[in-house]
Formats: C-alpha cells, sequence, structure tokens
C-alpha cells in the first residue's frame, strides 16, 4: 500500500462507522435540502415540459423526501451526481460539498429501506455453463484438461460484458447435439478407450510472431522459436508429429541458406533433431528478390520442399503432454553489417535467405498401433475401484431384464457413478440417478467392450444430463409470487464455486452445504477464504478480469507497419501476460483492490521491457520489477495491452480510451453512439497536419456529437503521451506536441496518467464500488438492477475498513442478500 492511501485510510473507516447519520451530518453542513439544490440546479431541463433525457425531477414527479419510493429514477440522479457529470458544462453547478451531501441523503434512505427489505432479484432457472465453466468442470470431474473450443459452439456475451450471463446462455437443438459429441469425445478419452481411427490435429503459429528467442518456459533453455503444444494423447500408442516451416508470400522457406538443428521433445526429452538448410542446391536467387528472379531449378524446388521430411513417429503413453519443437539456438552473430528491421510487403516478399527459419505449423497424428489406456490423471480419478477389487467371488445377479452380471463389476460401477455424479450434479445424488447411469452401464458393458466400455457410456449419459449441463435454482414449493427467499446451502455452493473457480463445488464444500452448516457466516466466510487461497481462484483472472477489462480483445491488436515498424505477435503476447501476472500478484497477495491503479510494479520480459524504456531486463522470462518512473507506468492505466486495444492500427483513440475508462474504471458507461455519426475527420485540409484532439473537437462542434463527447474525450486525452502501442512519446506522429491535459465534466483539471490516477484515489470508494459492481454482476449471472446499487455500497462500506482488499469484497458479495437469497417468479 503506497504512502498516500496509508493517511487516507483511517479516514475512511471513520467515515465508515458514523453509520446513516453521516450522510445526514454532511447534508446539514452543506446548508441545503435535496429538493431545494434540485430546484436550483436540475429542474430547469429536467421538468415536466422538456423531460429532458427521459427524466422530470419536478416535485409532483418524483419525492426527494422519500426516494425508496422512485429508487429507480433516484439511482440515475445518484451516478450523475457522484461523476459530477450533470448539470452540464457551461450551466451553473453546485460545490463539491453540495455533490456529496445530496447524493450521500438520497443513498442513505434508498439503503436504509434495502436493508429492511431486501431485493435480491431474480436469476434464471437454467443457468447452462458456458465454454470455460464447462471446460473446467471435466478438469475437476475428471482429471482431463481439455480445449473444449473445437467440440463445443462459441457464448454470447451479454451487455454487462460477462459471456456467463444466463439471459445469453440458452441451449438449442444444434447446441445439443454438439453437447452429446463432446460427452461422447470426452469419456472416451477420460476412460482411455482407443479411437475408432486415427486422427490428425494442426496448431499452427502465429505469422506475426518472431520466433528469434526462447518462446516458452516449457522449451529448454538455448532453444530458439517454435511451440509448445498441450496435448493429451488418447491410448499409449505410436504417433506422428509433422512439422511445417514459415515460408514468404512466394512459398519460398525462410531461411534455407544457413543451417539449422530442429528438435522434437516430449515432456522435454528429445525425440528426434532435424537437420534443415545450409544445402548447396546450385544458384540462388538474388537476395531479396524471389518475386522476381527466379534460380536454379534445383534452388527454386528444395527452397519449397525443404521441410517435406520433417516428421518423425514415436511411440508416446497416454496421457497429458507437451510437445515440444524448437530449433537449437545460435550463440554467436554473423558478421556484416547490421540491417535494420524489416516489416509489411517488405517481409512478406522476403525468403530471409541466410536468417532464422521459423516453424509455420506442427501436425500430431494418431494413434497407430495402439498399446492399451495407460495409466493417465483420468483413468486414475475415474476408477477409483476395479471389478475384481470389488468382490473375491464372480457372484451374479438378475436384472429386470433377467440377465445375469456379475456383482462385482455392477457394485464397483454403481461405486464410481455415485461418486462422479455427486460433484457433476453439484448435489446429493438420489437410488433414481444411480439406476439411471447403471442403466446405461449395462449397456456399454454388454455392447462386447466390457466394463471399461460400461463405465464410458455411464459417463457420456452424467456429461449430457440437465443437471450437469445447467445450474438450476428452483423455487420452493409455497413461495409467494415475487416475494424474497433463501437459497439452499447447496445452492449457494453452486454459486460460490462458480463464482471463485468457473467450476463445480469440491468434496469439501459440498460436505459444508449438505451438512447445512455452509452459510453460517464463519464457515461461510472460511470456505471463501480457502477458495480465494486455492489455485482454481486464477478464474478470477483469467475469465473475470480478462472480460471485466476487455482483455479477450488483445488477439485484434494491431499495428500498421508504417507507423508501428516495430510491431509484432511477441508484443502483444507480452502484454497479455503483463496484465494477467499482475492482476494475479494482488489476488494471490490479497491486495487493495487499488493497488490496480497504482501499483509501483510490474511484469515484463526483454521484448516489453524495450518496449516500455526499462533498461537491465533479457531474456523471454517475465519477471516483476519495480517501475523506474511512476508518472510514466504504474498500475493499470500504464499497460500497453490496455492502451493498445483502445487505440486504432495507426493512432491513439481519446474516444475509444475514453469509453473504456467510463465503463471499466468509472462505472459510467456512455451511452451508444445515434445513427449516422459522421467519421473523425484525418487532415486540417490543405497538407496541413493536426493532432488528434484538434480534429475531435472539430468532429465535436456536430450538436449530435457534442454533448456524449463531454464526458467521453477529456479522459481519454489525459492518456495521449501513450502512441497507440502503449509506448510513451512526447510528440504525437505528425511532430505535434502531446497535450495531456484534461477538463473532467466535474469542471477538474488533471495532467496526464498520473493526474488521472490521482483523480480516481482521491475518490477510492468510486472505483471499488465499480470492481464490485462487476463482480456482483459476474457472481450472479445476470445483469444489476436499481434494487442492486444498495448492495454494491454495502459491500463497498464494508470493505473501506479492509483497505478495500479484494478478500473483503469477495466476502461482502458472497453474504449479501443479492447472492444468498432470490425472488420467487411473478405471479
Amino acid at each position: 500500500m503506497r504512502l498516500g492511501r496509508t493517511l487516507l485510510v483511517p479516514a475512511l473507516v471513520a467515515a465508515a462507522a458514523l453509520g446513516p447519520a453521516a450522510p445526514l451530518a454532511a447534508q446539514e453542513a452543506a446548508g441545503e435540502a435535496p429538493r431545494a439544490v434540485l430546484d436550483r440546479y436540475c429542474v430547469a431541463c429536467h421538468n415536466d415540459r422538456l423531460v429532458t433525457g427521459g427524466l422530470s425531477l419536478e416535485a409532483a414527479a418524483v419525492d426527494a423526501a422519500d426516494p425508496s419510493r422512485d429508487a429507480g429514477v433516484w439511482e440515475r440522479v445518484i451516478a450523475k451526481l457522484r461523476t459530477g457529470a450533470m448539470p452540464p458544462p457551461g450551466r451553473p453547478r453546485p460545490d463539491a460539498a453540495t455533490y456529496d451531501a445530496v447524493a450521500a441523503r438520497l443513498e442513505a434512505d434508498i439503503d436504509r429501506v434495502a436493508a429492511a427489505n431486501p431485493d435480491p432479484g431474480r436469476t434464471s432457472t437454467g443457468h447452462r455453463l458456458n465454454r470455460t465453466e464447462y471446460r473446467n468442470a471435466i478438469r475437476d470431474l475428471l482429471a482431463l484438461d481439455l480445449d473444449v473450443t473445437p467440440l463445443l459452439p462459441g457464448d454470447e456475451t451479454s451487455d454487462t460484458g460477462f459471456d456467463n450471463n444466463a439471459d445469453v446462455l440458452s441451449i438449442s437443438t444444434a447446441q445439443l447435439e454438439r453437447y452429446l459429441s463432446a460427452a461422447r469425445t470426452i469419456s472416451r478419452l477420460a476412460v482411455g478407450l482407443a479411437p475408432a481411427a486415427p486422427a490428425f490435429e494442426t496448431f499452427d503459429v502465429p505469422l506475426l510472431l518472431l520466433q528469434d528467442d526462447r518462446q516458452s518456459e516449457d522449451l529448454p533453455l538455448g532453444s530458439r522459436g517454435g511451440v509448445a503444444i498441450p496435448y493429451h494423447f488418447p491410448v499409449d500408442g505410436e504417433y506422428l508429429v509433422k512439422i511445417e516451416l514459415r515460408s514468404n508470400w512466394q512459398d519460398y522457406i525462410l531461411g534455407m541458406g544457413s543451417e539449422h538443428l530442429l528438435d522434437v521433445r516430449i515432456d522435454g526429452e528429445l525425440v528426434k533433431r532435424f537437420t534443415v538448410g545450409g544445402e548447396d542446391r546450385g544458384r540462388p536467387a538474388p537476395l531479396t528478390f524471389t518475386i522476381a528472379e527466379r534460380g536454379d531449378p534445383e534452388w527454386e524446388a528444395y527452397l519449397q520442399t525443404a521441410d517435406e521430411d520433417l516428421e518423425v513417429r514415436v511411440p508416446v503413453e497416454a496421457g497429458p503432454r507437451t510437445v515440444g519443437v524448437s530449433f537449437v539456438r545460435n550463440v554467436w552473430e554473423p558478421e556484416g553489417i547490421l540491417l535494420p528491421r524489416q516489416a509489411g510487403e517488405v517481409l512478406s516478399n522476403d525468403e530471409v535467405y541466410h536468417g532464422n527459419a521459423a516453424v509455420a505449423a506442427v501436425g500430431i497424428g494418431g494413434p497407430y498401433e495402439p498399446a492399451g489406456p495407460g495409466d493417465t490423471p483420468s483413468r486414475r480419478a475415474v476408477f477409483t475401484c476395479r471389478p475384481d477389487d470389488a468382490a473375491a467371488d464372480s457372484a451374479v445377479e438378475s436384472d429386470a431384464g433377467g440377465g445375469a452380471r456379475p456383482a462385482a463389476e455392477r457394485a464397483c460401477a454403481a461405486e464410481i457413478v455415485s461418486r462422479l455424479a455427486r460433484r457433476a450434479y453439484r448435489r446429493p445424488v438420489t437410488a433414481a440417478d444411480v439406476d439411471t447411469l447403471l442403466g446405461f452401464f449395462d449397456s456399454g458393458r454388454e455392447s462386447g467392450g466390457g466394463f471399461d466400455a460400461g463405465v464410458q457410456l455411464a459417463l457420456e449419459r452424467m456429461l449430457v444430463d440437465p443437471d450437469f449441463l445447467l445450474r438450476m435454482e428452483r423455487d420452493p414449493a409455497g413461495a409467494a409470487p415475487g416475494a424474497p427467499y433463501r437459497l439452499s446451502d447447496v445452492e449457494i455452493a453452486s454459486r460460490l464455486s462458480f463464482f471463485l473457480w468457473s467450476s463445480i463445488p469440491d468434496d469439501a464444500l459440498l460436505d459444508a452445504a449438505e451438512a447445512g452448516r455452509l452459510t453460517e457466516p464463519a464457515v461461510l466466510d472460511a470456505q471463501v477464504r480457502r477458495m480465494l487461497a486455492d489455485p482454481r481462484a486464477r478464474s478470477l483472472v483469467d475469465d473475470f478480469a480478462m472480460q471485466w477489462l476487455h482483455l479477450r480483445n488483445l488477439e485484434d491488436v494491431k499495428g500498421d507497419p508504417v507507423p508501428f515498424p516495430d510491431f509484432d505477435d511477441n508484443l502483444v503476447e507480452a502484454f497479455r501476460h503483463e496484465t494477467t501476472l499482475f492482476l494475479a500478484s494482488t489476488l494471490r497477495e490479497d491486495r487493495s483492490v487499488l493497488d490496480l491503479l497504482d501499483a509501483d510494479y510490474t511484469f515484463v520480459n526483454e521484448r516489453l521491457a524495450r518496449h516500455y524504456g526499462i533498461p537491465g531486463v533479457y531474456g523471454s522470462r517475465f519477471r516483476r520489477v519495480e517501475l523506474p518512473d511512476l508518472t510514466q507506468r504504474g498500475g493499470l492505466l500504464g499497460h500497453g495491452g490496455l492502451l493498445a486495444l483502445t487505440s486504432y492500427p495507426t493512432r491513439t483513440s481519446p474516444v475509444l480510451r475514453g469509453k473504456w475508462l467510463l465503463d471499466t474504471i468509472l462505472g459510467a458507461p456512455p451511452p451508444s453512439p445515434p445513427p449516422d455519426v459522421p467519421a473523425l475527420p484525418e487532415g486540417a485540409g490543405g497538407g496541413r497536419t493536426t493532432s488528434v484532439r484538434e480534429r475531435l473537437e472539430r468532429h465535436r462542434q456536430a450538436p449530435a456529437c457534442a454533448t456524449c463527447h463531454a464526458s467521453i474525450d477529456p479522459p481519454g486525452f489525459a492518456l495521449e503521451q501513450y502512441d497507440g502501442l502503449g509506448g510513451w512519446r512526447t510528440a504525437d506522429e505528425y511532430g505535434n506536441p502531446v497535450d495531456a491535459t484534461a477538463t473532467l465534466p466535474s469542471g477538474r483539471r488533471v495532467e496526464g496518467m498520473a493526474g488521472l490516477r490521482a483523480w480516481l484515489l482521491e475518490r477510492p470508494e468510486q472505483f471499488a464500488g465499480t470492481v464490485t459492481e462487476k463482480l456482483l454482476s459476474y457472481a450472479l449471472g445476470r445483469g444489476l438492477a436499481h434494487a442492486d446499487r444498495p448492495t454494491v455500497r454495502a459491500v463497498v462500506r464494508e470493505a473501506a475498513a479492509d483497505d478495500y482488499r479484494w478478500s473483503a469484497l469477495v466476502a461482502g458479495i458472497a453474504k449479501s442478500p443479492a447472492f444468498l437469497m432470490r425472488n420467487a417468479a411473478a405471479d
């Protein structure tokens, strides 16, 4: 925690300790009641005649003395007051104390009524697992970590910004067919049944990924380029690994003028070393002129077919492995003139004859000559018993169809499916559940595949059961229509596990729920802290934060080679690693969420450190570094990835950055733009070049644009000292000096990122409230309504005493009425 916050937190705690009287005291100090303030500053526009913005604040329309009666209206007013967005610039405005006093009085009145009569809202009765949750559930249930993207259709993202929102997670006939197919594939992999025929899968390496350094921690030291591929080998057997090398647009393989050693490894063990390139195959074409002048036919053929024999067939044991393909890195540099790095069309046509070869794709095929299921983590997770362990005798019993079956096999199958179904269905299993699964076990065994085939078919049936695919929350019998009721402990266990792990509950959580003790305050708090300490809580970074901050859009970041000749996919991957490692560190260390804004450290490798101008960092490994200049970097606002994804390929965009700040940091998303908005002028005319700020000023002259841009543009202007890829600059692409000053809607003037950050930290409860609002929406799987605002404020007030730590916000949400309760269906 930084010094500025050290002095601030005690004051916040003291203010929170004053309770409901504190807002009233502040209001009295301001000297005016809310109605008088509204009549003076707001009603001139928001009256019954004009109804500006669809809102009238006249006394006859809304009651300021009892705002809980029109809470939806007053929550809109509070949001505008807290951000200083109204009255608009140019109109008379109250002072800061009056803003705070009126907003605090309205909040206190609404929150008091909400505490006495909680409105938890209503979540969907059936909530389908999204792809991330499905993958994690399979991982935790069957010890099988698979990329299910090729198996399942994509998920839509709701207006909340999250893909776990039940409103967009419907299930169609086409989706159900994909789930049926996925269940068969997954259950066969888990049990270890051999595929009907060898399969072949290709893994492409991004075209703009430079391969001059070590590419992954899973590749050996001293390697260069290539790729490390996590791959699940279904059974013991022989598998084919085939490598395709990168070529230019004329299909000439790169780097063939020199000899390269190319290694294939399985779990780090070398299985084959190829030598490619450096062969004398006749007269070559002039360097970089393959597009214009051909070499000898033999040379031409070699440069287009040199990778045809880069394949190896190797025996591999079943289970999760890492297939590594990489070059042996030279520890010397060639003599000669150091050439500038090429980009764009020149690079696409260059065969880089004496440069580095690169891997374009790796294919893995098999199994050939299967040799059995092997001993895999998934088989150990499934087969906790074997028939020969269940009984010494081959006693038989008769089923309803009259056939005889070994009792030992059925008893063991019952034990397996009972244990797995409890976790898959996230509730105690019934005799009917077990009987259904055993019926499929019987069918699979009788088909000729034996005991393992029976278990596989039972698993396949389990994975398509509605109780696995859907998170069900049913109204209790006799619940009054629209009335709130408490969820069962088992339902809360499911909510909690999908909130913190994006996965199914573990045995410890289910045990507490089935014992009816999960909602005891001490037990719930202990479970939350235990789950946050578990590695699976990383889903709060990889799933929640990646969507909250829009980091999933990083794959769309491109840099035009003219203004950004150094752009490559290595930089984009470095952006992703920096932010995810940073977020994970704050969660793992249970730091304050305010550290997201003003941390004095980050994570970089050599590529990113060079981009940021941080000296003394070498190699591809990421490491934590103290930032040398906190006016340039510090917290999320200085992360290159977030700055790049809010820019265009050729230039910055204060509009995109301002919109991102309003949505993700300030919690005040702007409205959608009106139709037919004119494009931003690209120049001043007459060959003159102007800054983006000047062009936006002309753009705002259009009446349809002025109102929204008055709130969107200023925060974006404060980040103008970062170029389109997040690099620090003092002049724009035309040489104009960068002006990073901004006047916010409240009238506050800030200077650059450091000034914007200082302004945000002056009101820490506002940023903490935004994080809490996003977390609550993600936890509930629905969008928030005005009735949820008291919950957000209550969580933030209580977390202030603990410096807004992650654990305080999460625990506050977990024990809130919105999380523990649900409204019954309306009549």
